[in-house]
């Protein structure tokens, strides 16, 4: 996970189509980051999974909304390297940590944040984290949560022209960032303005 504590960006992937797993990592990592989150709402992300890391064995190829055990066992199966959910479900933790795949679940409230780092989960997303308050929120946790080590990825609102005030937080791991692979501009095929936002954030991120 200190690929993800160093690029401070996890893009995240909504793929309907196999085929455009691997131009799309293609891209990203040609704009400078070499992780991926293929959200596991699809027919098709398992097997988008696979070619990505077939293709490119040392991507850091993650699995997103696994809400259920049968999920992270066939993300882990297809070569999922972490695993994300939008909340806390413990049983889903468990499955995943007892896999040997690290796991980022999702958190809204200091509770979860505790019974989340209780399970050694130090890496949490905050989901949705604008409707949450934002950046107001994570400074706000960073009272009582700061010292523990507990690291955020907020995703849910975040986006390119807020990006800063996010990564400018020394609790904020790395942001979401859903944009980077818009499903509009992968329908489209346009891996040279993916190239170009994930470069850019790339950029905005090593600032912080």
């Amino acid at each position: 996970m200190n690929r993800i504590l160093q690029k401070r960006v996890v893009p995240i992937a909504v793929l309907e189509k196999a085929e455009d797993a691997v131009p799309l990592a293609k891209a990203l990592q040609a704009g400078g980051l070499d992780i991926i989150e293929v959200t596991q709402r699809t027919a098709a992300a398992e097997q988008c999974i696979r070619n990505i890391k077939q293709a490119f064995p040392v991507m850091l190829v993650g699995a997103g909304t696994l809400l259920t055990v049968d999920q992270v066992k066939r993300a882990h199966t297809a070569g999922a390297q972490f695993g994300v959910a939008p909340g806390f479900n413990e049983t889903v933790v468990k499955a995943a940590l007892d896999l040997g795949m690290p796991f980022v679940p999702g958190v809204a409230t200091p509770s979860e944040v505790e019974r989340a780092s209780a399970l050694g989960c130090k890496l949490l997303k905050l989901f949705p984290a604008d409707v949450l308050g934002g950046v107001k929120f994570l400074k706000a946790l960073t009272g009582p949560f700061g010292h523990t080590g507990v690291k955020f990825i907020p995703l849910g609102g975040v986006n390119a022209q807020n990006a800063a005030d996010y990564l400018a937080l020394p609790i904020v791991a790395a942001i979401g960032g859903s944009w980077l692979a818009d499903k509009k501009l992968v329908a489209e095929k346009n891996w040279a303005e993916i190239t170009r936002l994930t470069t850019e954030i790339i950029v905005l991120a090593a600032k912080k």
